[in-house]
């Protein structure tokens, strides 16, 4: 094919004039624009490069990017060398400096039993078959404040005394609160109430009013839900050494 350039040279070439170099683009003449153009691209110093796709995907996790992106935003590949980023070797490591050394671990001072009661059972009247008794669950108490209650994954309830084996217990059936030697229990609203009572004296029947914190004798006892007893006591050496 012959195209004319802006100087009305002929050329076979139809991005640069092959007589005078000048750069062809539209000022070709009508019956060369006529020509249809070849299928292939034509030959030249300075092809013009196809336009780049509207995007891409990673060809290692198949996650979706800008077609002018560099990396990977989901698994690092580099799309310019088409490789994953290079794992970070000892030498790199040790040239961050050293490692700080991670806390300790909070030795708690208090523990709560949690127990299985069948004389709190007895009277309660669950449709619930109640548990085997036995020797009750130690929970460390390392918090200022800590909630009673069974967890909810979708309200994002996750108690810190958790009775999920109780159904009798609310999702958020009561806080226990300390200032490091006294303790509080405060019902929030329970389904089912919140019970205190001396280790001493007969079942509670009446629940403590919710909203109000009442404060624990050394010998007191919670009772939640169907068959829960709950005790707060200290941490005996062997339990604080097992923490550690």
């Amino acid at each position: 094919m012959t195209v004319n350039c802006p100087s009305g040279h002929p050329s076979t070439s139809t991005d640069y004039c092959d007589v005078c170099g000048l750069p062809i683009g539209a000022a070709a003449t009508p019956a060369a624009a006529a020509v249809p153009a070849p299928a292939v691209a034509a030959p030249g110093p300075a092809a013009t490069p196809a336009p780049a796709p509207a995007g891409q995907s990673c060809p290692n996790c198949q996650e979706p990017a800008s077609a002018d992106a560099l990396f990977c935003e989901n698994c690092g590949y580099d799309f310019t060398t088409g490789t994953m980023p290079r794992a970070a070797s000892p030498l790199d490591l040790s040239s961050a400096g050293p490692t700080p050394p991670a806390p300790p671990a909070a030795v708690a001072e208090w523990v709560v039993e949690r127990w299985v009661d069948p004389d709190w059972y007895a009277v309660q009247q669950s449709d619930d078959p109640c548990p085997s008794p036995g020797l009750p669950t130690v929970i460390p108490l390392t918090e200022k404040s800590l909630l009673i209650g069974r967890p909810s994954r979708s309200r994002n309830i996750h108690p810190e005394i958790d009775c999920g084996d109780d159904t009798g217990v609310s999702r958020r059936q009561a806080q226990l609160t300390t200032d490091g030697q006294r303790w509080w229990v405060e019902d929030l609203q329970s389904s089912n109430g919140t019970y205190v009572a001396s280790a001493a004296g007969p079942l509670p029947e009446d629940p403590i009013i919710p909203g109000q914190r009442q404060e624990l004798n050394p010998d007191d006892r919670i009772y939640v839900g169907a068959w829960t007893r709950l005790v707060v006591r200290k941490a005996t050496p062997e339990e604080q050494a097992g923490q550690a």
